[in-house]
């Protein structure tokens, strides 16, 4: 085989860059062009209170000789102050990020540093005292720390090393997002005027911010979606026990989120149409699991009501059968987890329910029952928290469902359309993307994984976006990822899922 051929087959199946192959020098990354970069995150410094240890060499080895060429650093900066004091810095724990950073010049693989936890912001626990968003003290701190990184690293290109200011902003409005990134941008440039850095969009990284476009930063978002699938029975994800087992690609379920008036951009009702009309009458059964601070299901037939029912949430016991208060909200989002009827007369054509007052509540289940020739149930937990209805289900003897709009987030071609599309066309727009987080968790069925991860890898190709999974070691990465339905290999000390590892050199 000539060294032409060779090269070429390594570049596509990903042991080498295209421009390695071909001899020639890769262009260095900016905000307005990011390269393909393919990886993994590393967790060593993720979180004080159990992750913080210095980086390991033989990861930054390996990454390499299996062809990837990036890594984040997604820190807590809890971990390089010194007695809790936010302005003094640990030497000792910053040289362990310098040795990463070098790891990375000497193995070919990109570093990005994360700010998974910054000065007044987290979306882990605990929260942080004060608001990056609205304390000018967290503002001036953050501020400190992307200096004083910047100062450090000042020299070392960006084809070496970026920086990415803060994880997964949530519920913020643009312009507070853009006020805090020109802020910390205007801190880095100051020290070096040319460091690329990237932002993670809005909405947990899943909302482009064409607002950032001026001040000249790349944008990250992620690949998590369907969460239903992602982060089935994932402790961190609250109560998720009416998640039902994932499959991939996904047929029509349930939206079982309903969004009342302090929700009005998501707010509509699930509707279900009955195909011909009910030949006879029959019971609606409804099981309301999650309600957030309070709402009011009312449910209709054809246009007359035929059930109201009040929830409000509240500490202690009552009619819910688990009183959660979330910290981060500062409302309880009790757990409810009952079946609430009403009935359903002959030719009844149209039921709609719909959340008239409160927050939000989730459904995991509605039963109509008879109809046609049984039972017909649709199960929950396939929508993710934002996920608008798909239009009217419609009904069929049988037990067969159709949704009028596709299901979110359910086939390649719904990840494609929610979840590439809009970063196509901001990276088009002349600014550069990639996936900062991806990956699912290891209670998911193995071959459901791989076949969505398939389908994610092939649509990032497409797209031209890199990309690096969380993580490398660990529940959602290739090497001990404790799951119960692989063959591991043994290789170098570590349980390996070869099939996983083929599957992304593929990509």
């Amino acid at each position: 085989m000539s060294r032409g051929r060779m090269f070429a087959l390594a570049a596509a199946f990903g042991l080498v860059s295209t421009c390695q192959a071909m001899g020639t020098k890769p262009p260095d990354p900016s905000w307005s062009s990011l390269p393909r970069w393919r990886g993994f995150n590393l967790l060593e410094k993720f979180g004080k209170e159990w992750s913080n240890g210095p980086f390991i060499e033989d990861d930054f080895k390996l990454i390499h000789e299996w062809g990837f060429n990036f890594v984040r650093l997604p820190m807590d900066y809890r971990v390089w102050i010194v007695n809790g004091d936010w302005r003094t810095f640990d030497e000792k724990v910053l040289r362990e990020i310098d040795q990463a950073v070098a790891w990375g010049k000497k193995y070919s693989v990109h570093v990005c540093i994360n700010f998974h936890r910054a000065p007044g912001y987290t979306v882990a626990k605990p929260p942080e005292a004060k608001s990056l968003w609205t304390n000018p003290e967290a503002e001036e701190v953050c501020a400190l720390h992307w200096g004083t990184f910047a100062r450090r690293y000042k020299g070392i290109p960006n084809r070496e090393l970026s920086f990415n200011l803060f994880n997964e902003p949530s519920d913020i409005d643009a312009a507070t997002y853009v006020r805090i990134v020109k802020r910390m941008t205007k801190a880095i440039r100051v020290e070096d005027p040319d460091r690329l850095v990237i932002c993670d969009g809005l909405l947990w990284g899943g909302r482009p911010v064409p607002e950032l476009k001026a001040l000249k930063v790349a944008q990250a978002t992620r690949g998590y979606s369907p969460t239903w699938l992602t982060h089935y029975q994932a402790s961190w994800m609250g109560d998720n026990a009416g998640w039902p087992l994932p499959t991939w690609p996904e047929k029509a379920g349930l939206n079982g989120f309903l969004y009342g008036p302090e929700k009005p951009e998501l707010r509509e009702p699930l509707v279900l149409r009955f195909e011909g009309g009910l030949a006879k009458s029959a019971t609606l059964s409804v099981r309301v699991h999650t309600v957030s601070a309070s709402s009011t299901l009312v449910v209709a037939a054809d246009g007359l009501v035929i059930m109201t029912r009040r929830f409000v949430n509240g500490p202690g016991q009552g009619e819910w059968t688990k009183a959660v208060w979330r910290e981060e909200w500062k409302v309880w989002q009790n757990v409810w987890d009952r079946d609430y009827t009403a009935p359903l007369a002959a030719g009844t054509r149209e039921v709609t329910l719909e959340n008239t007052g409160g927050d939000w509540l989730e459904m995991t289940g509605i039963s109509v029952s008879p109809f046609g020739e049984g039972l017909v149930k649709l199960s929950g937990g396939r929508f993710g928290w934002g996920d608008r209805q798909p239009g009217a289900y419609t009904l069929k003897a049988g037990g067969i469902v159709e949704a009028e709009r596709p299901v979110p987030g359910a086939s390649r071609a719904s990840l494609w359309r929610e979840n590439v599309t809009p970063w196509v066309e901001l990276r088009n727009s002349g600014v550069g993307v990639i996936v900062g987080e991806w990956g699912s968790y290891n209670k998911t069925p193995h071959p459901v994984v791989m076949a969505w991860m398939r389908d994610c890898l092939e649509n990032w190709q497409q797209a031209g976006l890199g990309w690096a999974l969380w993580n490398f070691r660990g529940s959602f990465g290739v090497l001990d990822s404790d799951r119960s339905d692989v063959a591991y290999e043994d290789f170098r000390g570590h349980k390996l899922d070869r099939r996983m590892l083929d599957l992304l050199r593929a990509h």
